[in-house]
């Protein structure tokens, strides 16, 4: 497959439809803050301990979204400077700044970041690369990174053998009509990683198994490119199944959903 016949790939099965990706989460902010999940420690202390983060390393956070792994980098005292389009999703990374003084927010894309030539230690892409131009994205990348600096794409994978996930991919067959497939299942038919990383990268899994009470386990369906909204018909027949789902799997009031966190690091 040839990446560059894909205005924007993602993960080679995707039905090619001309829109603008940087919209896909207007609207969304709220339920992204309210119920994604964050990243394990055991990665962040692979990153600093591991690949060379460091308290006095500039990072740019390329389609930060509303600052999930954002934060993580902050709270390791790096100074971060977070690249994110969307107008909703950004105002939730300048909401950080009262918190974090080493934040830095840009409006540009993954294909014109808006930074300095050779001006960065690490690029960092969290749940976001399948939204990318992925040959625009590593010139780019060739450009802000330092000599040496090196590129992490990250994704929290559901584990898509359970039970629980595999009904909330039957719901989303059901009435989500832009779905595809979820992440985990569409990175193993992507076959770019050699080529991006020019043959030269480490994967890693971390488990990251996530727990989330009712409101939690339906706002993250909500929160999903795909999902329907307030404004579509099935909207109340949607959100029914998925709380029917949770009822199904729940035990005190929490379900827990098996879960992993793929890291692909290696230099551009």
């Amino acid at each position: 497959m040839q990446i560059e016949n894909l205005h924007s790939f993602c993960y080679n099965i995707i039905k090619v439809i001309r829109v603008d990706n940087t919209k896909k989460f207007t609207n969304k902010a709220d339920k992204y803050v309210s119920s994604r999940p964050s990243y394990p420690t055991k990665l962040m202390d692979y990153l600093y301990n591991k690949v060379g983060f460091s308290d006095k390393s500039k990072i740019a956070d390329i389609g930060a979204g509303t600052g999930i792994f954002t934060r993580q980098l902050l709270e390791r005292d790096s100074d971060v400077i977070a690249v994110e389009p969307n107008d909703d999703m950004r105002a939730k990374l300048i909401g950080l700044q009262d918190e974090f003084k080493n934040l830095k927010v840009l409006s540009g894309t993954a294909e014109n970041t808006l930074l300095e030539n050779k001006s960065i230690d690490f690029v960092t892409v969290a749940q976001a690369f399948h939204w990318f131009d992925a040959e625009k994205f590593k010139t780019e990348c060739r450009r802000v990174l330092k000599k040496g600096g090196k590129a992490v794409l990250v994704w929290n994978n559901r584990d898509e053998e359970s039970d629980i996930v595999k009904g909330n991919v039957e719901v989303f067959q059901k009435y989500c009509e832009n779905f595809t497939c979820l992440s985990g299942s569409c990175l193993k038919n992507y076959d770019g990683f050699g080529k991006f990383f020019e043959g030269e990268y480490k994967l890693l899994r971390f488990e990251n198994n996530l727990q989330f009470d009712r409101e939690k386990f339906v706002g993250r369906s909500l929160s999903a490119s795909y999902s329907l909204t307030a404004n579509d018909e099935k909207f109340d027949e949607y959100v029914k199944e998925l709380n029917e789902l949770f009822d199904k799997y729940e035990k005190n009031g929490i379900a827990t959903v098996p879960n992993y966190t793929e890291v692909y690091i290696g230099e551009v």
